[in-house]
């Protein structure tokens, strides 16, 4: 005896594998973008701190021991200056932000300030964090 209205359920239900697929691909975006924060360092704090996220951005960072990084990787003086230039010729108004740890040596923060000047970079940012905040 059939019953009427049922047939064989003949469908693969994909359902759960995308869900699954989805979960995969969050959780990889997440650990991606943690891992591409850049190098720790302590920074100044300031009241009316801008925030500076602009694409093509460069990021150059000075830890306390005086290392200069642009964008998380370690450079020596020289290799900044190339490294800029290089970014200068496929955009002129080049973005740079710069990032001192508070115990650097200023002789080094104005090292690079005095590099980006020479090179006519005028956008120039100093990163702080806002008062209040560890």
């Amino acid at each position: 005896m059939k019953v009427q209205g049922k047939k064989p359920y003949d469908d693969i239900n994909i359902t759960p594998m995308l869900d699954l697929a989805y979960v995969l691909l969050v959780i990889f975006i997440i650990m991606t973008t943690a891992a591409v924060q850049g190098i720790k360092v302590d920074l100044p704090k300031a009241s009316a701190a801008q925030p500076l996220s602009q694409p093509k951005t460069k990021v150059i960072a000075i830890d306390n021991a005086g290392q200069v990084s642009i964008d998380a990787v370690p450079v020596s003086m020289s290799e900044l200056e190339q490294q800029l230039r290089n970014a200068l010729a496929s955009d002129a108004e080049l973005p740079v932000i710069l990032r001192g740890d508070r115990a650097v040596q200023y002789d080094k923060v104005m090292a690079v300030l005095d590099l980006c000047s020479k090179l006519g970079i005028s956008s120039i940012g100093l990163a702080s964090q806002r008062q209040g905040q560890g």
